[in-house]
């Protein structure tokens, strides 16, 4: 599933073409994706111009000229595809998409004023759609609970002190709790983790004091988040399986992967002559490095 960096790296893409430019014509090709579209979803979205577009977690959110905003949600394998005028779909990059462009699987199309159109396509149809009132975002089912945004000005040290704080919890299973900090995945999880020499099974309130105050690895933590999601984003992100960018290149991030998908192979940490490791954690491959991670 595409991770935080991946969604942002789309929005980015999505902009330039959306931003400002009015929804002139909208084909609905199948009545749900996920969950079932929308009621009136093409007239709602007809003749309304994009005023904004931006990400939280890993929701992308249109606001439109109406004050209702569209959000949309890749899922597995959403991906979206601009084409300007006269220029067909391309599949730019250093690296193959193996998963391609299947037609049949376009299944959302905007027609801008402009003359370009944006196409949502999913193979498995994982991603979904929703519309609703933009001054009822923060208290709706999709974001209503949800956590910091570990790419926004929230996250330091004393916030993740605070939010750990007393937690017998897994450090991992702390950090993908989204009601704690929404958008961050496995992958970059297990990046963080390693960078910042603690290992994956440690309890989350490790990082605080009794009181709450946040100890060292707290703020090396919330540091160290925030420049492996960049790093991700600079890169454009992870290709695995699915991911695709707006134009349809693919990511790089995983050229750089310190753990992630690398058990049994040398770590990189110049003179540790460790291996990296793999173990389960509640159903999900954890990678880390026993040597730089010891658990205390």
């Amino acid at each position: 599933m595409p991770e935080l960096p991946e969604v942002e790296t789309v929005r980015r893409g999505l902009e330039p073409a959306m931003l400002g430019q009015v929804l002139a014509r909208v084909e609905q090709r199948r009545p749900d994706l996920r969950f079932p579209l929308p009621e009136h979803f093409v007239e709602r979205l007809t003749g309304r111009r994009v005023e904004g577009l931006s990400r939280r977690a890993k929701y992308l959110i249109a606001d439109l000229d109406d004050g209702e905003a569209l959000i949309m949600h890749l899922g597995m394998s959403g991906r979206f595809v601009v084409e300007a005028p006269g220029t067909p779909p391309t599949e730019p990059g250093a690296y193959y998409n193996e998963i391609g462009r299947h037609l049949q699987h376009d299944h959302v199309v905007f027609h801008l004023g402009s003359g370009a159109r944006v196409t949502y396509n999913d193979v498995r149809r994982f991603g979904f759609m929703d519309l609703l009132p933009r001054a009822d975002l923060e208290t709706s089912k999709h974001f209503a609970g949800m956590g910091i945004e570990p790419l926004g000005n929230e996250l330091s040290g004393e916030v993740l002190a605070r939010l750990f704080a007393g937690k017998l919890a897994p450090l991992k299973a702390a950090l993908l709790d989204q009601r704690l900090v929404a958008g961050l995945g496995n992958i970059y999880v297990c990046e963080a983790l390693f960078r910042a020499g603690l290992h994956p099974e440690a309890a989350a309130g490790t990082i605080a004091t009794p009181t709450g105050r946040p100890r060292e690895a707290a703020h090396a933590l919330a540091q160290i988040i925030r420049e492996v999601l960049d790093e991700a984003v600079a890169a454009g992100g992870s290709t695995l399986r699915d991911f695709a960018h707006a134009d349809g290149s693919l990511g790089y991030f995983q050229h750089r992967f310190k753990v992630y998908d690398r058990e049994g192979e040398p770590c990189v940490t110049p003179g540790c002559g460790g291996l990296v490791k793999r173990l389960v954690q509640s159903g999900r491959s954890t990678f880390y490095c026993e040597s730089c991670q010891p658990k205390r």
